[in-house]
């Protein structure tokens, strides 16, 4: 797989935004044909290309990213600090009994999931 190209109406808003909650670094050399290019730190990983588009956010994506966490109290954590940087909660239709994810939305609308590991599921 080469880049994950996210579609987004403002690109230095989501440059700054997902470069901050992923911590990866911002290529805009035109690396794999896109102007802004956010790399995972040592290179290992799919790279993400910020793309302006004029399409609205789906509200149940086909396609999403998942950010993971080892436990709740991460889970907790890494949720609150997105929300501080721009991130939305989103009110989730579909979640189950009892979700291992949390559903929020970038500044742009696009949905992405918080993942706890270690949920262990209620019997």
């Amino acid at each position: 797989m080469g880049v994950i190209v996210l579609g987004v109406t403002d690109v230095p808003g989501a440059v700054r935004f997902w470069q901050q909650a992923l911590g990866w670094d911002l290529r805009t050399d035109g690396f794999g044909g896109w102007a802004n290019v956010l790399m995972p730190p040592g290179g290992v990983g799919a790279e993400i290309a910020l793309q302006r588009s004029v399409t609205p956010p789906q509200e149940h994506p086909r396609l999403h990213l998942d950010l993971h966490v080892t436990d709740a109290a991460e889970q907790e954590a890494e949720v609150d600090r997105l929300l501080a940087l721009g991130a939305q909660r989103v009110d989730w239709d579909s979640y189950p009994d009892d979700p291992d994810f949390v559903v929020l939305a970038d500044p742009d609308g696009n949905r992405f999931c918080v993942v706890n590991l270690g949920h262990q599921p209620r019997s």
